[in-house]
């Protein structure tokens, strides 16, 4: 339960080692449900839908959809299946999410799992410049025009950089999420993401072991990636050819193979 008293939808499957992964932004828990199946036998996957999502809670009010509420609501997770520690990581949005955890509460996380990570995160400030305009302006648009008509024009449409496959996930998982929440996610957290330059003395200290996946068409991520890898100690990138933005449900086997090369490798508790 978050601090606010959010109680989130919350799905355990498998057995094993615990990888608990939030989905990227406009996604849900259903987004990493391959991954559960093809992996269940060997590890546990905790998945949830993040507030303002599916079949989680949208609150509403100025500080509902901040990044420290993510962030809240991610250790809540971990505190209502009873880790203390586990591996941690997500998707874009959900890969930021979980990069801001290890930075705040490292000792927590076992080992972080980055994949296709969100690009205002990790820009210059130039580049978080331009995410915020994008985000807030994509808020302006779900409040003047509603959601569907939005999201064609900033989420998935041509400009979005998607591939097809990806852009029609995308626009699926967006439209069954309250406008509200979306667009209060826009205004509260992407539109708010630090650059690398703000974020680099805390990333070099951040000792945890981590995995980046991207694909290597993901012209959105590939980028924040790579600076990503040089910045943190102990990362490792791995790039799925072929691949786009969804890399996990883009590449299934090659993403669950590397997945599962680096929960295998942190060894045992």
């Amino acid at each position: 339960m978050g601090s606010d008293g959010i109680e989130l939808h919350l799905e355990l499957k498998g057995e094993g080692p615990s990888i608990v992964l939030q989905h990227g932004f406009g996604g849900s828990a259903r987004n990493f449900r391959p991954q559960a199946r093809a992996l269940g036998a060997r590890f546990r996957f905790v998945l949830f839908d993040a507030r303002g999502h599916a079949r989680s809670p949208a609150p509403r009010g100025p500080g509902a959809y901040t990044a420290e509420r993510f962030v809240e609501d991610l250790a809540g997770v971990l505190d209502r299946v009873g880790l203390a520690r586990a591996v941690v990581g997500g998707l874009s949005m959900g890969a930021g999410v979980a990069l801001r955890f290890a930075l705040e509460q490292a000792e927590r996380v076992r080992g972080l799992v980055l994949a296709a990570f969100p690009p205002g995160a990790t820009g210059l400030r130039e580049g978080a410049r331009r995410q915020a305009e994008w985000a807030l302006a994509f808020a302006d648009a779900i409040d003047a025009r509603g959601l569907e008509a939005a999201g064609a024009e900033f989420a998935w449409g041509p400009r979005s950089g998607f591939d097809p496959a990806a852009a029609d996930l995308v626009r699926q998982g967006f439209l069954e999420h309250p406008p509200h929440a979306i667009a209060g996610i826009l205004r509260e957290c992407l539109a708010l993401q630090p650059s690398a330059e703000e974020l680099a003395p805390r990333l070099r200290r951040l000792g945890v072991p981590t995995l980046l996946i991207v694909g290597s068409e993901d012209r959105l991520s590939r980028g924040a990636s790579e600076v990503l890898a040089r910045a943190l100690p102990r990362a490792r990138l791995a790039v799925v050819p072929g691949a786009g933005h969804v890399v996990n449900l883009a590449a299934p086997a090659a993403f669950d193979a590397a997945l599962a090369e680096f929960v295998d490798g942190l060894g045992a508790e």
